[in-house]
């Protein structure tokens, strides 16, 4: 996640249009793995999380409205135009104050540039780009009345049966499960491979696997539905690399580099960045490979929410000699924070305004807040703070930022992103090389818990909090 800082801003673009994992054709094997399972290798999350054309971040001269459409009828790479039409059974359902407010305090990062639609009295104007309809009108209404829950598939925690059993918290709850970054054999290529000695490694990719499937049986004994969205060391998505050679050549074209190199072999550093290789396997792991987990979430699964499971990461140098961090922490993502460059593209906006309208920030934002306090009890992290414009506040809470990221922008239901635990942190990393254990055991001469563990039990007790908390309770299970 740590690629050089390129001085060329189009380079910069090009490196930061892409967000999620990585992989090549010829992943090496992973190494032997330590006396206990072995996890994934994971870079921090502070990085952009789509692919940005740069043309999108270039204002010049008031623009003609031809250019204003043409500039505003970009997609993301791989990206679907946007059905503007499929915003129609969300109108009326917000206020104009509603969407002024969602818009300031959680979709937009702060910045001065002017926004590709207009908020009037009765009415959201959206820019579409399209030159045969410009324009995309949503009435809003008098007053927010909650959507139709026949317009989504998920559900409010007050649209879930009353509770009747309180040992189960979480009944008719449908809960996916999503392990970020792949592992296995892509886990070098993804960047989320460390190792600091022979015979031992972490894949951020396996970590997240094991954690879902602890996770998954903590929750199912809670009266949970689960499903994981990966459930193996294998990509979700049917393409390739290869197959992603042409739109990666593309890509690199219209940034500027009209004769890229084919591959990177005997290339480092900027020059590598520069391939159609590298950046198809960025397009593949980043781009394809989470469209694919938002399609069988959005079209397969249809869950009442998502939990994204990752580990995090600072800087640590060379692949071949890295270095620990002093610093460990955590922190909860939720969707927001979309750049000026971002919301020029079509497809971008219209998932912006797809998830505002549909009020998914209202369960979403909740969520987070009460499983960043379940994670700040189990684990003791102190919270991870953002110094980089790509994300931004939405609360009070010290520990929830709002940010654009792939999948918490395309899965259509609430989606938490957790992000604990820094993997290059010297007892993190001893730690996660013991694997998933319950109770105690002897790392670096003291009795430590498992890495594994104590981030289930976090997750367990913020979501159970928010649900005891705010479900309705079957009448006959009241106090008199």
């Amino acid at each position: 996640m740590f690629e050089k800082i390129v001085s060329l801003c189009v380079l910069a673009i090009v490196s930061s249009a892409l967000h999620t994992a990585a992989q090549s054709t010829n992943v090496p094997p992973p190494p032997a793995a330590a006396p206990a399972p072995p996890p994934p290798a994971a870079p921090v999350t502070s990085q952009a999380s789509t692919i940005i054309p740069p043309t999108g971040s270039t204002l010049s001269a008031p623009p003609t409205l031809a250019s204003s459409i043409d500039r505003l009828a970009k997609l993301s790479p791989l990206g679907d135009s946007p059905h503007w039409e499929a915003l129609a059974p969300l109108a009326k359902t917000m206020s104009r104050a509603d969407v002024e407010t969602a818009l300031r305090n959680i979709y937009t990062d702060g910045g001065a540039f002017p926004q590709p639609w207009r908020v009037e009295p009765g009415a959201l104007i959206i820019q579409t780009g399209d030159p045969a309809r410009p324009e995309h009108r949503i009435e809003l209404g008098a007053r927010s009345e909650p959507s139709d829950s026949a317009t989504r598939f998920w559900h409010r925690v007050q649209e879930l049966p009353p509770l009747t059993d309180p040992a189960k918290p979480l009944a008719d709850l449908h809960i996916a499960i999503d392990p970020g970054h792949i592992g296995g054999g892509y886990s070098t290529v993804e960047e989320r491979f460390l190792s600091f000695a022979p015979n031992e490694a972490v894949q951020e990719g396996y970590l997240t696997l094991i954690t879902a499937q602890a996770l998954a049986e903590e929750l199912k004994a809670l009266g949970a539905y689960v499903t994981l969205v990966r459930d193996r060391l294998e990509p979700v998505t049917k393409q390739r690399p290869p197959d992603l050679f042409d739109a990666a050549r593309k890509l690199l074209t219209e940034s500027g580099f009209p004769q890229p190199k084919e591959t990177y072999d005997g290339l480092t550093g900027d020059a590598k960045l520069l391939t159609v290789q590298w950046q198809a396997e960025k397009l593949f792991y980043r781009v394809s490979e989470i469209r694919a987990r938002a399609k069988k979430v959005n079209t397969e699964i249809k869950p009442d929410l998502v939990l994204c499971l990752h580990y995090n990461a600072e800087a640590w140098g060379a692949a071949t000699s890295p270095q620990f961090s002093p610093n460990n922490h955590f922190h909860i993502l939720v969707n927001g924070c979309y750049s000026a460059p971002e919301l020029e593209q079509a497809d971008i906006r219209y998932e912006m305004f797809h998830r505002l309208l549909a009020r998914v920030h209202e369960e979403e934002l909740p969520l987070a807040n009460a499983v960043a306090e379940g994670m700040r009890r189990i684990t003791g992290l102190p919270a991870y703070i953002y110094t980089t414009p790509n994300a931004r506040r939405p609360g009070t809470n010290d520990a929830v930022y709002a940010r654009n990221l792939l999948a918490n922008r395309l899965y259509d239901c609430p989606v938490v992103y957790l992000e604990p635990y820094v993997m290059n942190h010297e007892e993190t990393y001893r730690r996660l090389l013991n694997g998933h254990f319950i109770g105690r055991t002897l790392i670096g001469g003291k009795l430590q818990t498992s890495v594994v563990r104590d981030y289930v039990r976090g997750v367990i007790e913020g979501l159970t909090t928010y649900y005891r908390t705010h479900r309705r309770v079957d009448s006959a299970q009241q106090e008199p």
